[in-house]
Parts: C-alpha cells; sequence; structure tokens
C-alpha cells in the first residue's frame, strides 16, 4: 500500500500547486464548523484543473480519498476528511467572466460569493443566493451544500442558479454537465431509466427546502429536462469536484423596502409566515426576542416578542404587504442606512444564537432542519417542547418564509451521557421533521450529522438508488466517504473527545472556535478588526480560527505532537497582533490575544527568550531606569544610528520625551486644584506611553479634566497596568508587576481611575483580574478604569466641551472597540462638534508587534488597509487627525504626512489659553 510520504512526493513530481503533508497544514483541516473532526493526510492546493485531475488520478491510484474544501465553514462536517484534503481557495479563486447581457457569470469554485456580488454589482445584477457567510463562503462550497440564504423565497437555491458545471471525478475523469445526457458520466442515464418509479414517488411532494441527500436527484427526470448539473448540486463532495460553473445572474432590486412586522410571540410569526409568500417578498426572515439585545429591541425593532423581516421591491408593494399582514405593529423602512442597522441585528442573531442566556456554548448538528412553511408554526411548539423534554434548549430563528430553522443547542458533546442524549435527541427530532413532511436539512446539507437518519425520511428504495448515484459518479468510493452514503455514525469523530480532561481555560477556549470563519473575512468598512494578520496574508495559519485549530491540536497532540515547544503554534501565533479583535467580532468571542500569551508563557519556559520579549516586554523598567538617569537625550540619539539589537532596522523608535508626565506633575505641586465643594476626585494613570513618550497628552487631559470641574491626582509612585508582559508571555512578572501595583495604589481604586491608553484600560479592565483571580484589589481597580471620555460623561456630565466644529479622521483603537467600546468617546465628539466618523481596522503597530523583526510587512499592510487609505480620503476636507492609542499614533507618523492627536489634545486646544487648569 503507498504511504503518505510516498503519496506526497508523487503529487509534489506532478502537480503545479503546493503539496503539504506537514503537521500545519493537517491540523489546519482537521475541522470545519461542525461538530466533528477528521485527520487528513495531507493538504493540495491546486493551480488549475489540471491540477485537480491529476491529483484525483494520483490518489486514486494510491487508494487514498479526498475531500474538496472552500472556505472551510460547512456546518455538518462534510469538509472534513481523513485522505487528501483539496483546498480550492488559494489559486482556483477566479471571476473568469461575467456576461451582464446573458446574466451569467462563469466561476472558479473557490470564489468568494462577495467577490462575485461585487463585481456584478455594478451591471445592477447580484447571485441569488445569499447564506449569512458571503463574506467567507465559496461558490463551489454552496454548490456542495445547496447553499440557499435569506433571499430564496424569491430567487430559490444554488441549484435553481447554476447552468453548467465542469466536474473532474475520482481517478481523473473529466465532465461537462449541463442539462441533457451529454457530458454525464456512463452508467446515469441508464441508472435513471430503471428507476424511474422511484424517482417519481419517493421524491414527490417536495418543498424548496428539501436539500438532503441526493434530495435533486428527480431533476434527472425527463419532465424536469433532464437537469445533471442542478442533479449534482448538493452532493457535498461525494461525487467528485467542481472546477468552474456557470451560474444565473439575477437583477437585483433598485431600491427595496424593508417592512419588519412584530407579533406576540415565535408561533404567531411563524404562522403568519407562510401567508406573506402570495405577495411576492424577497425575505421572509423570523426570529424571537431572545436573541435581540434589549436595546435593539427597545430602539429600532417595532413592539412585539417576535418579529418578521420581509424586504419588498419597492415602497408600493412594501404598504400593500403591511397593510394585509396579520402583524399587531409594524415598521416600514425605505433608507438604506437604516435597513442595515436593522438587518445587523437580524445578523447578529447568528452569533447570539451560538451562546445560552447563562453564557455556556450551544453547538450545530441541527442547525438548518426544514417543513413545508405551512406547518412552521406546529413544528417549532413541538420542537420547543422536545428541547424541553431532554433538558436542552437552543434558540430557533431562521429563513420562516421557507419553513427552514436554525438553531444551535446546548448538548453536551464530551460525557458519554451528553453524547447518548445527543444521539437520543437527534432521532426523535429527525422523526419529528419527518412527521412534518420536512426536510433534515434546508440548507447545509447532511454530512456526517445527519446523514445516519437519512432512511427515517426516505424509503429504502430511494437509499438504494442514492447508493447506486454515488456509485455511478465514484464506484471506488473514494469521494468523501463518510458521507450521504454509507454514512458514519452522528456521534463519532466528535471534535471535543480529542482534547484532554480538565484541559483548563485554554482548552474550553479553543473549543469555543465554531469555525464559521468570519475571521476570513475581506471585507472592508466597518468598525470590525478581526483578523488584520489574515487580511494581510490571506493565509488560514494567521485567522483566529487557523490558530485555534493549532492550539486544539496542540492540546490533543495527535498531529501537533511537541505540545508547548510546538514550532508550528510558534509560527502562527507569531503574527497575530494582540489587537482583541476577536474578542468581541467572533460570535463566540474566541480571545486569541490571551491564548498568545498563555502559550508564549509555556513556550519560553526555562529557555532565553527572543531580545524583543525583554526590551519591548519590559520596556516599564526600561523607561523608568532612562528617565532616573535622566538619559532620554543620549538614548534618542544612539536609537537614531542604530536600533537596539533584537528589533527591526525597518522602523525608527519613538523618541522619549526628555521630561516624564510624573516629573512635569509633582513640579506643578502634585495635585490640581479643587474646582469647587464636592468636586469629583478622580485619578490619572500615568501609563508607561503618557509617561515616557507621550507626555504632552496627559498634561492636556489634565487641563480638560480641570475644566471640568474634576480634581486630579497621580499616584505617588511607579504603577504599571503588565501589558507589555502580557502581549509577550511573561505572565508571572506581569502578576508580580500587578501585585506590587495594587500595593503602591492603596486608596485609589475607590475613585475614579482615568487611563488614556486604550490598550492599558484594556489591560486593568480584563487582563488584571484574569491574571489575580483571587484579589480582591484587582477586581476593584478593574471596575474602577474609566477611559477619558467615560469619565467626562460620568463625572462632568453638564460640562460643556469646547466647540471644535471640525471633521476628524483616523482610527478607533483595537483594544477600545474589543474591550472597552467608545460610545461614550461618540457622544464627546458630538459634543465637541467633532463630525466624521473613524476608520476601523487595526493600524498594525499593536505594541511591540511591528517592532520585532519580520513583521514590518505585515505592520504595514495592515495600516494600508483601512487607516492610511481613510486618512487620504479625509485629506480635503482638512480634518484633525484621531488616534488614542500611542502605537496608533506613532503607525501614522511614520507612514504618512500627518500627525495625529488624542481626544484629550485636541480638546485641549480648544481651551482658553489663561483658565483654572493653568494653575496648580
Amino acid at each position: 500500500m503507498t504511504s503518505p510520504g510516498e503519496l506526497e512526493r508523487t503529487l509534489r513530481s506532478q502537480l503545479r500547486g503546493e503539496v503539504d503533508f506537514g503537521a500545519a497544514a493537517r491540523a489546519l483541516t482537521t475541522m470545519d464548523a461542525s461538530n466533528y473532526r477528521r485527520v487528513p493526510a495531507g493538504v493540495v492546493a491546486p493551480r488549475d484543473a489540471g491540477d485537480v485531475a491529476a491529483a484525483l488520478r494520483i490518489c486514486a491510484d494510491a487508494g487514498f480519498p479526498v475531500v474538496p474544501r472552500g472556505g472551510g465553514t460547512s456546518i455538518a462536517g462534510q469538509a472534513t476528511g481523513v485522505g487528501v484534503v483539496l483546498d480550492l481557495t488559494r489559486h482556483m479563486n477566479a471571476l473568469v467572466s461575467v456576461d451582464p447581457v446573458a446574466r451569467t457569470a462563469v466561476v472558479q469554485p473557490g470564489l468568494v460569493l462577495d467577490r462575485l456580488r461585487d463585481a456584478v454589482r455594478p451591471y445592477g445584477l447580484a447571485f441569488g443566493p445569499d447564506p449569512s457567510t458571503h463574506a467567507r463562503c465559496t461558490l463551489g462550497g454552496m454548490i456542495g451544500n445547496n447553499a440557499c440564504g435569506a433571499h430564496s423565497v424569491a430567487w430559490g437555491t444554488t441549484a435553481d442558479n447554476v447552468t453548467e458545471l465542469a466536474v473532474t471525478a475520482y481517478g481523473g475523469s473529466s465532465y461537462r454537465l449541463g442539462t441533457g445526457w451529454a457530458g454525464a458520466p456512463e452508467g446515469l442515464r441508464e441508472l435513471v431509466a430503471g428507476n424511474l418509479a422511484v424517482l417519481r414517488t419517493g421524491l414527490a411532494g417536495g418543498f424548496s427546502r428539501r436539500i438532503s441527500g441526493y434530495g435533486g436527484l428527480d431533476a434527472l427526470l425527463p419532465e424536469r429536462g433532464v437537469g445533471v448539473a442542478r442533479a449534482f448540486c448538493g452532493s457535498e463532495g461525494t461525487l467528485g469536484v467542481v472546477t468552474e460553473a456557470v451560474v444565473r445572474l439575477v437583477e437585483a432590486p433598485r431600491a427595496p423596502v424593508l417592512a419588519v412586522l412584530g407579533y406576540a410571540d415565535e408561533s404567531a410569526a411563524a404562522d403568519a409566515a407562510a401567508g406573506l409568500l402570495g405577495a411576492g417578498p424577497l425575505t421572509v426572515e423570523g426570529m424571537a426576542r431572545d436573541l435581540v439585545p434589549g436595546a435593539a429591541a427597545a430602539g429600532p425593532l417595532p413592539r412585539g416578542d417576535a418579529w418578521l423581516f420581509v424586504e419588498m421591491r419597492d415602497e408600493g408593494a412594501a404598504r400593500s404587504l403591511v397593510r394585509g399582514a396579520d402583524a399587531a405593529h409594524s415598521l416600514l423602512v425605505t433608507d438604506p442606512a437604516e435597513q442595515r442597522a436593522l438587518w445587523r441585528i437580524r445578523e447578529d442573531a447568528a452569533g447570539t444564537a451560538t451562546r445560552t442566556p447563562d453564557g455556556g456554548m450551544a453547538w450545530p448538528g441541527w442547525e438548518d432542519c426544514a417543513v413545508p412553511p405551512a406547518r412552521l408554526g406546529a413544528y417549532l411548539r413541538e420542537f420547543r417542547a422536545l428541547l424541553a423534554a431532554h433538558g436542552l434548549r437552543g434558540t430557533p430563528y431562521g429563513h420562516f418564509g421557507e419553513g427552514c430553522v436554525h438553531v444551535r443547542i446546548d448538548f453536551d458533546l464530551v460525557t458519554p451521557a451528553g453524547i447518548a442524549r445527543f444521539r437520543s435527541f437527534s432521532g426523535e427530532l429527525a422523526d419529528l421533521v419527518v412527521s412534518h413532511g420536512g426536510s433534515l436539512s434546508g440548507e447545509h446539507g447532511d454530512g456526517q450529522a445527519r446523514a445516519e437518519l437519512l432512511p427515517r425520511m426516505y424509503g429504502p428504495e430511494v437509499i438504494a438508488l442514492f447508493g447506486a448515484y454515488k456509485d455511478v459518479w465514484d464506484p471506488a468510493g473514494g469521494m468523501n466517504p463518510g458521507m450521504l452514503v454509507r454514512p458514519a455514525r452522528l456521534d463519532e469523530n466528535l471534535r471535543f473527545a480529542a482534547l484532554p480532561p480538565g484541559g483548563g481555560e485554554l482548552s474550553q477556549g479553543v473549543a469555543r472556535c465554531v469555525g464559521v470563519a468570519k475571521c476570513r473575512t475581506t471585507e472592508v468598512g466597518g468598525p470590525g478588526v478581526m483578523c488584520p494578520s489574515y487580511r494581510a496574508t490571506g493565509e488560514e495559519l494567521h485567522s483566529t480560527r487557523g490558530r485555534a485549530r493549532l492550539l486544539h491540536e496542540m492540546l490533543a497532540g495527535e498531529v501537533v505532537t511537541d505540545g508547548w515547544r510546538s514550532r508550528e503554534v510558534a509560527e502562527a501565533l507569531d503574527l497575530c497582533l494582540s489587537c482583541k479583535g476577536c474578542r468581541s467580532d467572533c460570535p463566540v468571542g474566541v480571545d486569541m490575544a490571551a491564548y498568545k500569551a498563555e502559550f508564549l508563557h509555556h513556550h519560553w519556559s526555562g529557555r532565553i527568550r527572543p531580545p524583543a520579549h525583554y526590551l519591548l516586554g519590559g520596556l516599564p523598567r526600561l523607561l523608568r531606569t532612562v528617565a532616573l538617569l535622566r538619559a532620554a537625550a543620549p538614548l534618542n540619539a544612539a536609537a537614531r544610528r542604530l536600533p537596539p539589537p533584537g528589533l527591526t532596522r525597518d522602523r525608527p523608535l519613538p523618541p522619549l520625551a526628555r521630561t516624564p508626565f510624573t516629573r512635569w506633575w509633582r513640579s506643578r505641586a502634585g495635585e490640581s486644584r479643587p474646582q469647587g465643594p464636592g468636586a469629583t476626585a478622580v485619578t490619572l494613570w500615568p501609563d508607561t506611553f503618557t509617561e515616557y513618550l507621550s507626555p504632552h497628552t496627559g498634561r492636556a487631559a489634565v487641563r480638560v479634566l480641570a475644566a471640568a470641574g474634576l480634581e486630579v491626582t497621580v499616584p505617588r509612585g511607579p504603577v504599571c497596568c503588565g501589558l507589555t508582559y502580557v502581549s509577550t508571555g511573561r505572565l508571572d512578572r506581569a502578576r508580580t508587576v500587578l501585585r506590587r501595583t495594587l500595593t503602591r495604589l492603596e486608596g485609589a481604586p475607590d475613585r475614579p481611575v482615568v487611563v488614556l491608553e486604550p490598550s492599558c484600560a484594556a489591560a486593568l479592565r480584563t487582563d488584571l483580574p484574569a491574571l489575580l483571580p483571587d484579589d480582591p484589589r484587582a477586581h476593584r481597580l478593574a471596575a474602577a478604569v474609566r477611559t477619558f471620555a467615560e469619565a467626562l460623561e460620568q463625572y462632568a456630565p453638564h460640562w460643556r466641551p469646547p466647540r471644535l466644529d471640525r471633521p476628524v479622521a483616523g482610527q478607533t483603537h483595537c483594544h477600545q472597540h474589543a474591550v472597552l467600546g467608545d460610545a461614550a468617546d461618540r457622544r464627546l465628539r458630538e459634543r465637541a462638534g467633532l463630525t466624521g466618523e473613524l476608520s476601523g481596522g487595526c493600524c498594525g503597530l499593536a505594541g511591540n508587534f511591528g517592532f520585532e523583526p519580520g513583521h514590518h510587512a505585515v505592520s504595514v499592510a495592515c495600516a494600508r488597509e483601512q487607516l492610511l487609505p481613510s486618512l487620504d480620503a479625509a485629506r480635503d476636507s482638512g480634518p484633525a487627525i484621531l488616534a488614542d492609542g500611542f502605537s496608533c499614533r506613532t503607525q501614522i507618523a511614520q507612514l504618512s504626512p500627518y500627525r495625529a492627536h488624542h481626544l484629550a489634545e485636541l480638546l485641549a486646544d480648544g481651551l482658553p489659553i489663561e483658565g483654572p487648569a493653568d494653575s496648580p
């Protein structure tokens, strides 16, 4: 039998694309977005259809199975495999052509849906199916799962929008599929001719969301036009590999109008959905209050405890729909921005569904079963009762207009008892779906999660036909075995089984990654941050999901075998900027910055660390020593000639201030004069950046806080949030520094602590209590931390900031976005007459990251994605450049002609030159 090593050598010799059988490549593809894990032998990234054919021929000769993989967001396990994984996203991702007259496009399988949508939008066209993962799902994956999305009530499933497919089968044979038998594999026509009765009766009575199994086989009937390409859709990689597709495009409505209909409860909304279909809606989406944050429900949504989001082509149709709908309350929205805000509430529900109300995890497995729309209300009532009977929790939502329900359930997939309950519940739910005439899968495919249960939905003759259909295409059984036909059990290969018991917080954290790959989006715009390194490199290795997968495999010890010393994990985490964007942007709150810190802590334990860990990780102590020696000027001169060893030579070090902030403070009598009886006292935190690198920011903050009537104090001794030690994984040192800081503060946490540097404020709020969970002083200080804007809003609510009345441009700090929030900053800017939005994304400098060797290119790429273009776009309006983070200001200064300011500096510049803040 051919060994994996021999197979790898043969593939390398005959393919143009990459062949990687290494531990990292295998670890990155053990899982998709499901509950399942299978370890592949290797990964191939074919360059073209010729490479695909060669790979399938070589693997067939060697007896290795193959699974094609797009974005890896499949929820039922069908994108995992034990043989060779074909990664079709790296090279086969082109939009080959667009014909706006014929309304068709030719696409390769690795093309991300949003790239297609962006390309055809100027023609007024769209691709109808639009899954919620549109920013990272691929056309090949959509064809494999017969994906749908919110607009399927108007434009159908992917199968409804595919006209031709180029397919390569296991062994290397290629086919061009369309309508009619031309190009079909040998034996398919005869199989259909011998099973006409089964096709006409066993697959009769279907509805639009009958996706399960090879549910589209009836498209091969002569009266259905012999749709060979259509029948292939939804085969989940079990028949062959799509190398090119011709897809239909639809005319996008010019000015769609959104009607949001409020109902008394979920059942009422579900019962009403089918009655709206006659009005010709583009969407009929449903959700209940338990998926909606309180502020959203009280704000833009109409009154009710459940809602339908119904999009219509124009205002007249929308108003007619509202008049005829049996809704208690309604809202009609024509403004595109307001529509986006409402749709964001609906889209955010998908993230909310991954967590239970008490913060526990909810898992896929029954993500998308569907029933005929007229049966949806009754089905949901029985579904809720079934959950309760098993002691399970889940919150349904989804495509109510097509009877398709999304839900994640708090299964225990670790203990034998929990897995047994998962199995028994799955069987009972399958029976419930079938009793309502439904489909086990409504758009995500069956994979391993539900294929075992297909005999409950289809009779034995249909199941036998499915097997025969598979065998026509794949007689050797090499394409994605264990899926759909002769499937694995639904409780086998569970990904949690590989993790060691009692693995601690890191084990729980990486297990939380559900693989939906929001971190793989390259969409520009909006406030999001995650994941800057992936956006710069496009490599799965540098996505949040990729890093979580590698950590998962490191803990499992099967693929990545050297534990905390793993070079594969170290390489993946090396380009993590610790921006914390995943903490807020990831649907399940994966906190890769925290996991990186823990990994580095163990990885370098007992060993000499890289110089940057000592120089930049120990920056507070180093700069304090320089200040005591009054050596800032000679050190600046030395750094200009040659950077310290262990740091990049691609960028200069920021100069040290001659006079630290606290020295200036002590020279002004050490405390601001109280601003009247009962003035609130606040402690201004002298973070390392403000203290030694940007003391003018601290001086500006003192002026503003005092002008607002606040009494400002500063800690007497040096204090530190421990950020630089945490980011370099020196966690024991961080704990020591933080304990010393808490002792020096004495009673300071009893008053608000104003922290100017967002990264330091985030560290005090989150890292401090996490590192010292048993120290009550840590929790008191964390609770006392306020950003500059929060302090002014809470403790000087009647103060009127100076009117600056000018536009601003710049960037919200990553840690502020992820941990602190910027609502108070937005309100303060508005009161000061500062107009405009700050960019999202990451500046790319990220503290020590941008100064470490090998990081410069990624650091610059991050800045060039959103930050620098936003500054150039605003240049003609003469904006003030705003960036509260010292790293952000440094990056802007080094990569652009602009100089950025902290908000405190802008406000201080607007104060009268003489005033109470100028006196100690």
